[in-house]
């Protein structure tokens, strides 16, 4: 089995669709995904947390290790997660895997 990763992203519901489509670009081999509803900076950013949509979708991609820096650098980018608010994500080794097919080279 190839050292894998898990990439987590929660990103606006509005930025979704661009954001799963940068992944695939990016070389994500696949993408599961929600609808979530989040808490946390909006309420503490007083007024301007008014201005952040309460909606999000959460992205699941399994990558090679060789491919997650590119495939989040894509998702942060087109997600904006450089920017408060906008959402995040986080990225975590993968242990054991069943049913994963790495994409052909």
């Amino acid at each position: 089995m190839p050292d894998m990763d898990l990439i987590t992203a929660v990103v606006r519901r509005s930025r979704a669709d661009d954001t799963l489509q940068a992944a695939l670009d990016a070389g994500a081999p696949g993408i599961t995904y929600f609808w979530a509803r989040g808490t946390g900076v909006k309420e503490n950013l007083g007024y301007a947390g008014t201005l952040i949509e309460g909606e999000k979708q959460v992205l699941w991609v399994v990558t090679q290790r060789a491919d997650t820096e590119k495939v989040v650098k894509a998702i942060a980018n087109a997600g904006n997660l450089t920017l408060p608010g906008e959402g995040f994500a986080y990225v975590q080794p993968v242990t054991h895997a069943v049913g994963f097919i790495p994409p052909e080279d």
